[in-house]
């Protein structure tokens, strides 16, 4: 399940729009396929992952433009430049981050082009329930460019949004450069506030060099909450759960947390890793960001064991507490500029939901940092996101 938060102009974390935000789907899993208008699509967003590896531009902006159309303006989605998978679309192997980003870059270029392609006014009401189309001013793209030829223009209506809101997910410095160039809500793996402060000035600094709104990209975090009533419980909670850990499957796990070509297979687990096992992170070609962190838990000198029970919240940000200890975490990110979007997982399991509703949401509530009601009819509003650049 999701959640999303908003802390520019130090709005309140909502739930689920802006100031903060908390969505009632998740960003990557809905029951809804993505060419129906999802059941309960009047009352929230949906956020459809997407690889820009193995998506025809022109089809992406047909489907995307579809399910904002069918959303009534709620529909969002996530590019990403695959890091998996790759053998069901391709004999190659993976490229390395660097073309799959630069591919991407002319991807979303066209993409945006062709949502713009429709002018305002192309269309325009008659009065007695048509429409009348204005053919000057829906334009060709006529894009010609190293990966695409793509003639356009679009041939479905401007969208209520006028493009679907974007998210990426991406944090190596090609993943860096596309989020600040594209991205309005950059969905991340940032372990511990260092890490967020860290991310959040880097890529921020970036957008602004390349003229984007300030603010721009929201940053979105996913909390991996493990919840107790008392602090004693919670003790319990996280001793059980590092007890049951599969450490051999953990090992597994790690491996591809570290780029899926290392072998930890002899390693005493309460050892550091030695740094020759890790890898070279130049030379890895998927999930670079999430290996850069795990290569930097490794190098603090972490055990074996404490790095495969790490991995288990896959480089994200974990935290055991009482709803208002977890509050406190919240809002130390969220004060310190570095939290925008927030997603909470485990809703579908009745224990967690009781403490989110009934503990955490209304603590947040209590301190401000979430609201209470929808602040517009899109989620492009619901964002409160700076306008879109003009057309060109």
């Amino acid at each position: 399940m999701g959640a999303t938060a908003a802390a520019a102009r130090r709005r309140a974390l909502r739930y689920p729009y802006r100031r903060a935000h908390t969505a009632t789907s998740s960003p990557r899993s809905s029951p809804a396929p993505d060419h129906q208008p999802p059941p309960s699509s009047a009352n929230t967003s949906r956020v459809r992952p997407c690889a820009d590896k193995v998506g025809n531009p022109y089809n992406l902006a047909r489907l995307f433009g579809t399910l904002d159309h069918v959303s009534n303006g709620r529909a969002a989605w996530n590019a990403v430049t695959s890091s998996l998978s790759e053998e069901n679309y391709s004999d190659r192997d993976l490229p390395s981050p660097e073309e799959r980003y630069a591919r991407a870059t002319e991807s979303l270029e066209v993409i945006n082009a062709l949502f713009d392609s429709w002018q305002p006014g192309a269309l325009t009401s008659d009065g007695a329930g048509g429409t009348t189309l204005d053919a000057d001013r829906v334009r060709p793209i006529d894009h010609a460019g190293t990966y695409f030829t793509v003639k356009g223009p679009l041939n479905i209506p401007p969208l209520p949004q006028r493009r679907p809101v974007q998210f990426q997910a991406g944090q190596s410095a090609a993943g860096v450069e596309f989020g600040a160039r594209f991205a309005e809500v950059v969905f991340t793996s940032l372990p511990t506030l260092v890490d967020a402060v860290t991310y959040t000035k880097s890529i921020r600094a970036r957008a602004a060099e390349l003229g984007r709104a300030d603010g721009l990209p929201l940053i979105m975090s996913s909390f991996h909450a493990t919840y107790g009533a008392s602090e004693e419980e919670v003790r319990r909670l996280v001793r059980e759960q590092e007890e049951a850990t599969d450490l051999d499957a953990g090992r597994i796990r790690l491996e591809d947390m570290l780029g899926g070509d290392v072998d930890l297979s002899g390693l005493p687990l309460d050892k550091p890793i030695p740094a020759g096992v890790l890898p070279d992170v130049r030379s890895v070609n998927r999930r670079r960001g999430r290996v850069e962190i795990f290569s930097r838990l490794a190098a603090s000198g972490r055990t074996l064991r404490e790095l495969i029970i790490a991995s288990k919240d896959t480089g994200h940000w974990a935290v055991a507490g009482t709803p208002e200890q977890l509050a406190d975490a919240v809002q130390e990110r969220y004060d310190a500029g570095v939290l925008d979007v927030i997603s909470l997982g485990g809703l579908a399991e009745e224990r967690t939901r009781d403490f989110v509703v009934n503990g955490l949401l209304p603590e947040l509530r209590r301190r401000g940092i979430v609201g209470n009601d929808y602040v517009g009819d899109t989620f492009r509003d619901n964002l409160e996101l700076p306008p879109l650049p003009p057309r060109d």
